[in-house]
């Protein structure tokens, strides 16, 4: 009833001269991509014209379709490229789709099932990164030559206009197209990674790249401005020093593209830097707007935004825009050519509420309000922090009834992820509300290293040899909620999926003493061997690569695959993966299961057959995997 509830807000997205929304429900499994105007939606009685019927093409084509998203061409966005995905992988089928016939288009652009990386040039062109045959995908099975593929061209007959390497890591060469307000192209830039963190950036212009002297650890935001001058917006994860200045890791700058190429001549210019976030801060999203940034970021892991304005000779002006308070603040879709821009706002306990931030305004005009789904006034939300074995301090919230005894006996599940430079801000979720919190427990979310909470530093605190600082912050954030006598070893259950497979893996097996419970969910676990299965090598630059004797004995050191021992006493943890899953390999999932089953330990393991690494085939499938989780949970944890 949560998941596919009617009066959840529809995420929102400019779409041409309206709004765009892709809906899933009980009646609608599949989804609807849907539009309506930006008056109708503020309505309190929104007016919806479906575009295309997931759950009506599937039956017509007899394949489990899953909407991955659309791209429109600007400015007009009537022509647009439907991703298409069998089950819910990742690989997707791209057909090309009018708004105005609401139809496929008859002859147009339409790839095979890939992982493609492909954008708008013009109405007659894509730029298309993918596979172009044998040999032209990295050992992580991403692309790395970029084509120009004309319209009626078969992709043996689109033109090459970039290459890479294959032995390039990451997730594949792909091609950036800015646009200004008016559709009208700024820059073309392509992304050549060389790992999972670095990558060279190259200027497309007349039909040659140059490479841009950007630092290789950079993220692009985009282009600022209306003409010849207009400046390249990105922010730095490493420190760089660039014509005698240095910017520090996080800094958010503005450049001129053309003083980006390899001159190294000084050049008179404003002061390129618009935002710098302290030690306590983080950005976690720019929005480019023709003559202002929007900036999100988080200040001790709580939102705040400011708009930020270039007047030459003078700097950057700062408006700070008034969102709500001690809660995360999420930058949704915009359009460059209104000034428009979707603002959101939740906690642990408030539920999600959605504004428009427009070009005049110091605050966002309230558009939605979600309606809670579960009792918050039984429980209340702390910060603490713990402190990790080389003595750094680790934030963590908890989310615990108001009269809790402090006795050690609060059912209680920890959650922590700690890589990729992901934040995880306070977040509304409402069936852990109703299944967790409704019934006397315990919601603990730790901002461990190896995530974005606090910059790249905290990030590459925890990469590669010095993985295990996460996993020590974990353990940490659990020694201080059973010393703080918030819940006990008895009591208390970890949750992580992905790399917070990772994370609970090695948890259980360093710490079994600590935990009753583990959901280990699409996990990462025998990091001997996890370049060697399908997009594995892309994270060589998170985890080192075990290829090399050195690294692989750091990562031996912790790898869960190898550590398990039929000698210790673990909890009976819970393993889930996927079928379909095209980006975690469900094969470490079911050699965990397989080895704890042949030294003799008690488990559980289920694996579905369709949804994906990211589980959004279906609501209603999405709602059996959460009582899943959540029934295991209640059995390990609670008397």
């Amino acid at each position: 009833a949560i998941l596919t509830a009617t009066d959840r807000i529809p995420a929102p997205s400019f779409l041409g001269e309206g709004i765009g929304n892709f809906w899933q429900d009980a009646t609608n499994p599949k989804g609807l991509w849907r539009r309506t105007t930006l008056e109708s939606y503020a309505s309190g009685n929104t007016e919806w014209e479906t575009l295309l019927d997931i759950d009506a093409l599937a039956r017509a084509e007899g394949k489990d379709w899953v909407f991955k998203g659309a791209s429109c061409l600007p400015p007009a966005e009537t022509r647009c490229l439907i991703n298409l995905s069998d089950g819910g992988k990742d690989a997707v089928v791209v057909r090309e789709f009018d708004l105005t016939t609401k139809a496929f288009v008859e002859g147009g652009f339409v790839l095979p099932e890939g992982k493609h990386r492909i954008s708008w040039l013009d109405a007659e062109t894509l730029l298309v990164a993918t596979d172009f045959g044998p040999g032209t995908l990295t050992e992580s099975g991403y692309p790395y030559i970029v084509k120009a593929l004309k319209r009626g061209q078969t992709l043996a007959q689109a033109t090459e206009v970039y290459r890479g390497e294959a032995g390039d890591g990451g997730y594949g060469v792909s091609a950036s197209v800015f646009r200004d307000g008016e559709g009208a192209v700024q820059a073309v830039i392509f992304n050549r990674p060389l790992d999972t963190f670095r990558s060279e950036r190259w200027l497309w212009e007349n039909g040659t790249a140059s490479r841009l002297a950007l630092p290789e650890r950079v993220t692009i935001h985009g282009v600022l401005g209306t003409d010849a001058g207009a400046d390249l917006v990105f922010s730095v994860e490493e420190s760089w020093e660039r014509l005698g200045r240095r910017y520090e890791a996080g800094t958010l700058l503005a450049m001129a593209p053309r003083l980006l190429g390899a001159d190294e001549n000084p050049i008179n210019i404003d002061d390129p830097v618009a935002f710098v976030p302290t030690s306590r801060q983080s950005i976690s999203d720019v929005a480019v707007m023709d003559d202002n940034l929007i900036v999100a970021y988080d200040e001790n892991v709580v939102g705040q935004v400011v708009r930020l304005r270039h007047e030459h000779q003078t700097g950057w002006a700062r408006e700070t825009i008034d969102v709500d308070s001690n809660s995360a603040i999420g930058l949704g879709d915009s359009s460059k050519k209104s000034g428009r821009i979707f603002v959101s706002s939740q906690g642990f306990l408030s539920p999600p509420s959605l504004g428009l931030l427009e070009a005049d305004r110091s605050a966002p005009r309230t558009l939605r309000a979600a309606p809670p789904k579960f009792d918050a006034s039984t429980h209340r939300v702390e910060q603490y922090e713990a402190t990790s074995a080389d003595g750094t301090k680790v934030p963590y919230f908890v989310v615990m009834p108001r009269d809790l005894a402090m006795d050690g006996t609060a059912p209680t599940i920890l959650f922590g992820y700690g890589g990729f430079q992901i934040s995880f801000p306070p977040a509304y979720k409402p069936e852990m509300g109703k299944l967790w919190l409704e019934n006397g427990g315990v919601f603990v979310q730790a901002n461990i290293r190896g995530g974005g909470e606090f910059g790249p530093g905290w990030h590459q605190a925890a990469l590669n040899e010095n993985r295990q600082r996460a996993f020590d912050d974990f353990a940490a954030v659990a020694e201080d909620l059973i010393a703080r006598g918030i819940t006990s070893p008895r009591h208390l259950g970890i949750y992580g999926r992905s790399n917070g497979g990772v994370l609970t893996s090695v948890s259980i097996t360093q710490h079994p003493e600590l935990f009753n419970a583990a959901v280990i969910e699409s996990p990462l676990i025998d990091m001997l061997r996890y370049h060697e299965l399908p997009a594995g090598a892309s994270w060589i630059g998170e985890y080192g690569d075990p290829r090399i004797p050195e690294e692989a004995a750091w990562i031996a050191d912790y790898s869960a695959y190898q550590r398990l021992s039929p000698e210790v006493d673990y909890p009976r943890v819970y393993i889930t993966t996927n079928t379909r899953d095209d980006r975690v390999h469900p094969g470490h999932a079911r050699k965990f299961a397989a080895r704890l089953e042949a030294q003799g330990h008690d488990h559980l393991y289920f694996e579905d057959t369709a949804g994906g690494h990211s589980n959004d085939a279906d609501p209603v499938a999405n709602a059996r995997r959460w009582a899943r989780h959540y029934v295991y949970l209640a059995q390990q944890l609670m008397d």
